[in-house]
């Protein structure tokens, strides 16, 4: 199949990654076709791909159809979908299907159902990741000021920790002070955490670690940094940011580095 052939369906969440994805596969030749959410995608994508539909939270049987009736053989998942919008869905047959068959409903075992009734239909899921290579985080300092070892060692401390929450699908990141944990991510998100965090430390030597999961499927669900992390990081205080290296989307690359030297936050790939 030729590059301009090829045709990928785009389940299209809120935030800046629809949008980052599509300017990067629209170099490539490649036809979009998105599947949008109501209360969550930017209406300013429809400008931008191929066709687009627009769902509510929950319509998987319409997405397929919608995909399958525009000739995608894959399909990719990028952009957040609310929490409070995960717990008011409408949903179709094919998704209390997928509800009815998973036992925990997590983002692995709900994403993962997902991607097994793409399958059915000859969709497959492609990684979240597809032509953002030159996106992912590297190893080392990355932006903003050069860390002090001692800021190394929570980067450390942090590291450790988080990788046993992640393992136990609590959170992908925590915050910390000085060897002591102030906030772990739950359901509420990184943003969330960030605020509770930076309070409870008094907005002073606070440092953000964000990891993947053990066996991260690269599908769904990828750690991702973006110019509103730097912002929430900058609002509560919180002056580092670990993340890991290779595993770690940046979205958003030139206004993340010139909000990390503006606001004296430090950016680090371990």
């Amino acid at each position: 199949m030729s590059t301009d052939q090829r045709t990928i369906g785009v389940i299209a969440g809120n935030g800046i990654y629809p949008d980052t994805f599509v300017r990067a596969a629209k170099k490539r030749g490649v036809k979009l076709v998105v599947a949008a959410f109501k209360g969550e995608t930017n209406n300013e994508l429809e400008k931008k791909v191929d066709a687009l539909k627009w769902f509510r939270v929950g319509q998987l049987g319409g997405v397929i159809k919608f995909f399958r009736k525009q000739g995608a053989s894959e399909a990719i998942m990028v952009g957040q979908i609310a929490p409070r919008n995960l717990f008011d869905l409408w949903p179709d047959l094919r998704t209390l299907k997928v509800l009815h068959g998973v036992k925990e409903r997590n983002a692995e075992s709900l994403f993962g159902a997902i991607a097994d009734e793409l399958e059915k239909d000859g969709i497959t899921l492609i990684p979240a990741t597809t032509f953002l290579d030159d996106q992912m985080a590297g190893e080392g300092h990355l932006f903003g000021p050069q860390l002090k070892e001692r800021d190394w060692d929570d980067v450390r401390f942090g590291q450790r920790i988080v990788k046993e929450t992640s393992a136990l699908d609590i959170g992908q990141s925590i915050v910390v002070r000085r060897g002591t944990v102030l906030a772990v991510e739950a359901f509420e998100g990184t943003d969330e955490c960030i605020k509770r965090g930076g309070e409870l430390g008094n907005g002073t030597d606070v440092t953000l670690v964000k990891v993947s999961k053990p066996n991260q499927d690269m599908r769904f669900d990828v750690p991702v940094i973006g110019p509103k992390t730097i912002d929430s990081c900058r609002e509560a205080g919180v002056g580092t940011i670990a993340v890991e290296a290779g595993k770690t989307l940046f979205l958003g690359l030139e206004e993340i580095e010139a909000k990390c030297v503006k606001g004296k936050i430090t950016v680090v790939g371990f």
